[in-house]
């Protein structure tokens, strides 16, 4: 296997902003790269043991991994104005890494909101996709599953020590992920939290909810199944938590209807959206990328 780097960047956004990501970087990597993009309130660490698989050669070639911090989230700045928490802004955020690293084709891994930025890039920037994994989104979101992340994001309290975190995940979580055991929830927690100044602290910007605060469960979703059939061109992996209330198994069978080339992959006892911390997940997603070529 390879040894690989791991290091830190930094890049500038078109508006200054100073924006972070993190680089896996084999001895002998093959040329066609892997991005890492996360969910709404997640940062590049959710792909850390994923990345470091990838970029080992533990399932075929060895491959270049870089997992992006949304503005707002883990390393990278936080905006001094919460509008630009959209997908637009972030999607030439995406771009603007990419070329600074000369990234011209590349297979995405998207978590969620990642996984919008994928689908969107198959109709903006098709060039740009030689494979792609979406981990538990799909063209259509399902009301629930919204309403839950609204309810949560940049409002859960506190807590004081780390066991207080633990439970507080559990409390909101705990019946979408029945399969995980006390280590998975606290890596979970630490995924999650920080320590800054003796406090525990979100790794991601509170104002975040901002971001959701025009989703009305009232009116219906503008859905994306114009950018997922943008799609069919390349290879791709669709992975749906068992328990998901955002990716419903009637919107997941139609993903596989309606792709060719997809292949899927359900994660038991885990909700929205998986952790990529199985090695059952991360083999089967090695599996997959191992398989396409540039």
């Amino acid at each position: 296997m390879n040894t690989v780097q791991i290091t830190s960047h930094i890049y500038t956004a078109a508006d200054g902003l100073r924006l972070h990501l993190r680089a896996y970087v084999p001895a002998k990597p093959c040329p066609l790269p892997v991005i890492c993009l996360p969910g709404l309130a997640r940062t590049a660490e959710d792909f850390d043991c994923l990345a470091r698989a990838l970029a080992s050669g533990s399932f075929g070639p060895a491959r270049r991994v870089l997992a992006i911090d949304y503005r707002g989230r883990g390393l990278s700045d936080r905006d001094p104005d919460p509008k630009k928490y959209d997908l637009a802004v972030e999607s030439a955020d995406i771009q603007a890494m990419l070329a600074a690293h000369g990234i011209k084709r590349a297979i995405l891994v998207g978590t969620s909101r990642g996984g919008i930025h994928a689908m969107l890039f198959a109709t903006f920037r098709p060039d740009l996709l030689a494979g792609v994994v979406l981990n538990d989104i799909g063209p259509v979101l399902e009301p629930q599953g919204l309403i839950r992340i609204k309810s949560y994001v940049g409002k859960l309290p506190q807590p004081r020590t780390w066991d207080e975190a633990i439970a507080m995940f559990k409390q909101v979580s705990g019946a979408q992920f029945t399969a995980l055991n006390d280590e998975d929830w606290r890596a979970y927690a630490q995924l999650t939290l920080e320590e800054k100044n003796g406090a525990l602290v979100t790794r991601y910007d509170p104002a975040l909810a901002r971001a959701l605060d025009a989703y009305d469960p009232s009116q219906p979703m503008a859905d994306l199944w114009a950018h997922y059939d943008a799609l069919v061109p390349v290879p791709l992996l669709a992975i749906r938590g068992e328990k998901s209330d955002l990716l419903s198994p009637e919107v997941f069978q139609a993903m596989m209807t309606r792709h060719p080339r997809a292949d899927g992959l359900v994660v038991p006892g885990q909700g929205h959206a998986p952790l990529l911390l199985d090695p059952p997940t991360i083999e089967r997603i090695g599996a997959f990328i191992a398989t396409i070529e540039d």
